[in-house]
């Protein structure tokens, strides 16, 4: 098979590319780009469902966005099953940690609304049942259109198949909370075309998910981003000198990193609704150095393009390891070249004592950024965990020309609006 930069021809760009010269130089536990420990006592949301990907309503220019005083977001939500007999053990006690392992298969979008940026309140499902046309509905972005309270919520439709969707709806606010309606018929968008994206009869273990749609502020077009995998048939990329980079003497072999082949996806919308969308070749590729960007997003600042992209300790390739977290580029142009930040492009990471503690990171415009719990060492030996399944403290960074420090924690599930929408 080609190699990832013959590939792509003559395209409008070229993909830029984290390579593993860049890979090695991530490292764990530096201060400045590790996430504080998260207390064992941490508060959770509700006792009656698990939370994890959290999206922010926001515009399409990535701010986030309060209506009528009231914030809202929404998560990939299950219920917990304390009762079921699946999840109970032969002690006869609830077998948490398989609960929550099995969330994904019936995950489904939620929302909830707060005064103040935190203590959220449950508003329920956006969707009716059966209104989505497959079994999992995964993480995506909520966008407020306009001040009549339109909402498109892109995601993704899981199982069969990933395709890239779309419902609009309405936010209604009251003196007492929010309600969400409509949201009755969801518009497919596109899939994974085999050419410049990876499908599943090319890789059972293919990704192609998490929609972040914007609007460029440089030419004013609207674009989408989303995670994908190179195309190809599995284990036939080519990790070459490029996808290498400048590595020191012992670290040419690659091992089979030929497996992972992550890339972050571009689209383009041909009309102004978001109805009509156009594929490009991919803003980066990670070939022979992660087989996972999952849930990529811009911040715009200082006339550049930051690029955030979440990955995991297990989906790095052979010879290469980072900690879960949150990863990012930067580029003076949308369709870059980008070039890692930190050096590495590891921004925020889980401290290596508690691996797992976070994950699903969203930089925000002010340099908030939220995550949820996953799993909290209860023991020194680590061997005891509790399972979290609800919002993680925010974090603050401050982003500098290619580099990103970690300077503030505040509460958890802390997502103040970046401004307020007064609907009409």
């Amino acid at each position: 098979m080609k190699s990832n930069t013959e590939k792509f021809g003559k395209t409008p760009h070229q993909p830029s590319l984290w390579t593993r010269a860049d890979a090695l130089k991530v490292h764990a536990d530096d201060p400045t780009t590790t996430q504080p420990l998260v207390s064992a006592d941490f508060p959770v949301l509700s006792n009656e469902v698990f939370i994890w990907d959290t999206m922010p309503l926001r515009d399409l220019d990535g701010n986030v966005t309060s209506v009528d005083g009231w914030s809202v977001i929404f998560t990939l939500t299950a219920d917990r099953h304390p009762n079921d007999p699946q999840y109970i053990d032969e002690n006869g006690n609830y077998d948490i940690t398989r609960d929550w392992n099995d969330r994904h298969g019936r995950a489904k979008m939620y929302y909830w609304f707060s005064r103040t940026g935190k203590d959220w309140e449950l508003g329920g499902r956006v969707m009716a049942e059966g209104v989505s046309p497959t079994a999992r509905e995964w993480a995506g972005t909520p966008i407020l259109l306009n001040e009549q309270g339109e909402v498109d919520l892109y995601y993704t439709a899981v199982t069969p198949g990933a395709t890239i969707v779309k419902v609009r709806g309405r936010v209604v606010t009251t003196q007492h909370g929010v309600s969400m309606v409509g949201f009755e018929k969801v518009k497919p968008l596109f899939e994974a075309d085999g050419k410049m994206y990876q499908t599943e009869a090319q890789n059972p273990f293919w990704g192609f998910r998490d929609p972040w749609p914007f609007r460029d502020p440089n030419d004013g077009k609207l674009y989408m981003l989303f995670e994908g995998n190179v195309a190809g048939e599995r284990g036939s990329h080519t990790v070459g000198e490029a996808e290498i980079g400048d590595v020191p003497p012992g670290y040419e072999d690659v091992g089979n990193s030929r497996f992972q082949t992550a890339c972050v996806g571009i689209a383009v919308a041909r009309d102004e609704d978001g109805d009509d969308w156009e594929m490009l070749p991919p803003l980066l590729t990670a070939v022979g150095v992660n087989d996972q960007t999952e849930r990529p997003h811009f911040v715009f600042q200082d006339g550049k393009y930051y690029l955030f992209t979440i990955s995991h300790t297990f989906t790095y390739a052979d010879g290469v390891t980072g900690p879960d977290g949150v990863y990012g580029f930067v580029a003076d142009s949308l369709f870059g070249p980008y070039v890692p930040l930190n050096g590495s492009g590891l921004v925020l990471g889980n401290p290596s004592s508690q691996p797992f503690q976070t994950y699903s990171h969203c930089v925000m415009p002010n340099g908030l950024v939220t995550s949820f719990i996953d799993s909290v060492p209860t023991d020194e030996s680590g061997t005891q965990i509790r399972i979290g399944g609800t919002e993680a403290p925010t974090v603050g960074i401050k982003i500098k020309g290619q580099q990103t420090f970690v300077v503030a924690e505040y509460d958890y599930g802390y997502i103040p609006p970046m401004l307020d929408v007064t609907l009409k």
